[in-house]
């Protein structure tokens, strides 16, 4: 198996990729990470899905790649510049709406929303306001974060927060997860009531 052959990448993704070289954006996405939002998403057709730190909209990309036309997504970033570059890149698209505001403010004001998939990508809703995030999946719904093993541009001490981020995910009760040492160091967890 060459999981290098990457199927059906979304036509937008090379220009996104030239962009944040571009803009000097640091922080991007996996591409790995993409299609398995991308497959993750396909399963749940009519669904509400949530991004929790929009970037540049690497991710974002696969994630309306793998949605049907009848599912809908809220990406939330507090960066205006990167909410601007998504707008230009995914402006048209109406199953999307892209939020600026602070994560931790968002999830608290937005406490009855329920989703299908959560991909937290930030601070918020990975290493703070967890339980609020958890609340907000729908059971049978997928809890995603990626950047799991330690990475180069982490700062000291991050990696004891990775750490106990997993050993926290482990002890819910109403979550099954699978924990994968690949990409960038994946956790999946399903809501199971």
């Amino acid at each position: 198996m060459d999981q290098t052959n990457i199927l059906d990448a979304p036509s937008v993704y090379p220009k996104l990729l030239i962009k944040s070289q571009e803009t000097g954006f640091s922080m991007p996405s996996d591409v790995y990470i993409g299609t398995l939002l991308k497959t993750l998403i396909a399963s749940k057709p009519k669904g509400k899905f949530l991004e929790l730190g929009t970037g540049i909209g690497l991710s974002l990309s696969w994630m309306l790649e793998g949605m049907d036309e009848d599912s809908q997504i809220i990406s939330v970033d507090n960066d205006e510049k990167l909410i601007a570059i998504a707008q230009d890149f995914f402006g048209e698209e109406k199953r999307l709406c892209l939020v600026c505001d602070d994560g931790e403010a968002w999830l608290s004001q937005n406490q009855d929303e329920r989703f299908d998939l959560i991909f937290a990508d930030a601070w918020p809703g990975k290493y703070s306001c967890l339980n609020k995030v958890l609340s907000l999946v729908k059971p049978g719904g997928f809890y995603v974060i990626d950047d799991m093993v330690a990475q180069p541009n982490w700062p000291d001490g991050h990696e004891e927060k990775a750490i106990e981020l997993v050993k926290i995910l482990e002890e819910k009760e109403n979550f099954t997860i699978t924990k994968m040492n690949w990409s960038t160091g994946v956790l999946v967890a399903v809501k199971t009531k």
